[in-house]
């Protein structure tokens, strides 16, 4: 995607990671990939065939030798960090950074943000080097994040808007995600049905000796009906749990002409 933030990797340790990372990459729109001082050369084998279909990815990533290299042509960059630094630098959440990039690129500027190495992440130096930290909100006991995570959560931040904002179903947002309970072939089920259900429960139920007491009955049908009702049943789902109360009675029928 054209003027989507870059991503650069800090002497990442393993091939599968930056592979990984690439692939994050790909879900959510990002295609620049910068590597700085990858511990294990390149090409990397590994983290090819690890980006799954993000390979185009790694094959049009820069290597460089020097960071500020890596950093050069950006106006603004992130580093993303688990913790606290003893400076003076402005701290983002994930979704602020996301946020103030969209507004930078309007504004005509590059953008990039910077993941450590996957043992201790990003030196004080080279944190230096960016203009706001990201933190994401973690349990503090366990704060760190492997590089695919990291770069996974700040696309899903960035691309996020980009997916409202064009309307969720094109061929570029990506497809539309309908929330909410799915009912395919089926629709909730009306009051005719619930009550039918709740009687036939009930009728099985004095049939079987659960209401061990007259007294005890109307406040035990009232327990039942409101617990199920909060299952907010289907049609399909009525009918269903109606043939498991027919199969339980037959069952019990069969057990006593046996006895």
């Amino acid at each position: 995607m054209a003027n989507a933030p870059s991503v650069i990797l800090v002497n990442p340790q393993l091939g599968e990671n930056i592979g990984t990372a690439a692939r994050a990459m790909a879900n959510f729109g990002l295609s620049d990939l910068r590597i700085f001082d990858p511990r294990d050369g390149w090409p990397n084998a590994k983290a090819r065939s690890s980006a799954v279909k993000g390979g185009w990815i790694i094959d049009d990533a820069s290597v460089h030798d020097k960071l500020d290299e890596a950093l050069g042509d950006l106006n603004f960059v992130y580093a993303t960090t688990a913790r606290p630094r003893d400076m003076i630098k402005m701290v983002m959440t994930p979704d602020q950074a996301a946020a103030d990039m969209h507004k930078r690129i309007a504004a005509g500027q590059k953008v990039g943000v910077m993941f450590g190495r996957e043992r201790w992440g990003l030196h004080n130096d080279e944190i230096a080097l960016a203009d706001a930290a990201v933190m994401a909100p973690v349990d503090p006991s366990h704060a760190s994040l492997n590089i695919a995570q990291a770069v996974l959560l700040i696309g899903y931040e960035w691309y996020k808007p980009i997916a409202q904002s064009m309307g969720m179903g094109t061929d570029e947002a990506g497809p539309e995600i309908e929330t909410g309970l799915k009912m395919p072939d089926t629709r909730p089920a009306n009051k005719k049905e619930l009550v039918g259900m709740f009687e036939h429960l009930e009728d099985e139920l004095e049939e079987g000796g659960f209401f061990k007491t007259d007294g005890i009955r109307p406040r035990m049908k009232v327990n039942l009906r409101n617990m199920l009702g909060r299952a907010e049943f289907t049609e399909q789902e009525v009918r269903t749990f109606r043939g498991v109360i027919s199969s339980l009675s037959r069952g019990r029928f069969k057990r006593d002409q046996n006895k």
